[in-house]
């Protein structure tokens, strides 16, 4: 189990070293969702799957969802389509297919060995006992994590935001065809 523990987290480290050191946005969100994966593997072999569930379902979803939601944002046409079909290439995937490969073989190897029975034996952790801990002695962490997605949903509602002379800022003029500036 010690074993397990310490190849999950240093996934997890590699993974978002490679977050944050990656140009692409595609190549930091795949390692990003590695990062997760491992993270929950983590949880797992500490005794908490309720909490690896909720790693993979809320953290590894939300990521894909906001993913989705930037690329539909940014609306780039042609141009995006021709840089995607690169991106799609078969090495390209190849980090984080291994490091993903390793975090399946890792939760194989939990599952079928001993050690799969002996996380089953533990007491199970209820959503209850989760939403009581939750909101009783970390409610203040749970508030600002709930002000730090607002923040962050605002900032993308304001980067979305559709005006009248198009994606962007009204602080610029408005011209007409043949340079005549206006209001």
């Amino acid at each position: 189990m010690e074993a397990t523990f310490y190849l999950s987290a240093a996934v997890a480290v590699a993974a978002t070293l490679m977050v944050v050191t990656r140009a692409s946005a595609v190549h930091a969100l795949l390692y990003l969702i590695v990062s997760l994966l491992a993270v929950a593997v983590v949880f797992f072999v500490l005794g908490a799957p309720f909490v690896a569930a909720l790693e993979v379902i809320i953290y590894a979803g939300a990521v894909m969802v906001l993913f989705v939601f930037v690329i539909m944002m940014l609306n780039l046409g042609k141009a995006a389509a021709v840089k995607e079909r690169e991106w799609l290439s078969p090495g390209m995937w190849m980090g984080p297919a291994i490091l993903s490969a390793l975090l399946l073989a890792e939760l194989i190897y939990i599952l079928m060995g001993n050690e799969g029975a002996a996380i089953a034996g533990r007491a199970a952790v209820d959503s209850r006992e989760v939403g009581i801990t939750l909101f009783g002695p970390y409610l203040l962490g749970v508030e600002l994590a709930s002000l730090l997605l607002l923040a962050g949903l605002v900032g993308a509602c304001h980067l979305g935001w559709h005006t009248e002379s198009g994606w962007g800022s009204r602080s610029e003029p408005l011209s007409d065809r043949r340079g005549h500036e206006h209001g």
